[in-house]
């Protein structure tokens, strides 16, 4: 399995959607406020504030962590949430949940653990050239996929964080999946094959699902 990684010529940084600022080094950003931690209990509970909570401790613990434990720990912390579809969850054919969402209602598909993830490293500080969803087929389900990709240096072979298989593997050793195209903040790329990939003329913004969550961000 192979992913492309692309780098665009101009920079756009999702932070900001999330409302968080550019922090200095060794200071965690605040990722989730109180307001929003009480509408959650409102709405679903006292363990939804709990995970909100965990969330933010989350990224308190692991602001000074190397990259590597940063994804492990991330990628750990989102695996626990359980998977449901968005027809049985959000009643809707798709539906890509905002970070909140997704703990608030303890519950989301795969796109809403790989947009969870991808916002909680940015917090953290891994940048987001070296971060990338990646639309895949999964072949063993025979049917479409995402997963969160990411590469330790632009030619190097990427890692994936995924929720079927809990372990951060090489792409090279997943080979139940076939990438199809991934993207970032930066843009948009087909997957092709080895180490090659196409730009896609518009980029994200053919993207409705992703547009349509960072407006609710």
């Amino acid at each position: 399995m192979n992913f492309h990684l692309g780098l665009s010529a101009f920079a756009f940084t999702l932070i900001s959607l999330l409302g968080l600022a550019w922090v200095t080094a060794g200071e965690a950003p605040r990722i989730v406020s109180q307001a929003e931690i009480n509408t959650a209990i409102k709405k679903h509970g006292l363990l939804a504030g709990r995970r909100l909570e965990a969330w933010q401790k989350l990224v308190n613990d692991n602001i000074n962590e190397s990259e590597e434990n940063k994804l492990r720990n991330v990628n750990d912390f989102f695996n626990e949430v359980r998977f449901i579809s968005d027809k049985i969850h959000w009643k809707k054919k798709d539906y890509w949940a905002t970070p909140i969402e997704f703990l608030s209602t303890d519950g989301g598909d795969c796109e809403d653990f790989t947009i969870a993830k991808y916002f909680t490293l940015k917090a953290l500080g891994v940048p987001e050239k070296k971060l990338y969803l990646t639309y895949v087929k999964a072949i063993r389900l025979n049917q479409a996929h995402m997963v969160l990709t990411y590469f330790k240096r632009p030619k190097s072979i990427p890692l994936v964080l995924d929720n079927l298989n809990k372990r951060i593997l090489k792409a090279v050793k997943r080979k139940d999946l076939v990438p199809i195209y991934s993207f970032n903040g930066d843009g948009l790329w087909l997957a092709k094959q080895r180490g090659k990939g196409k730009s896609v003329k518009g980029g994200t913004s053919k993207l409705k699902a992703w547009n349509g969550l960072l407006k609710r961000l």
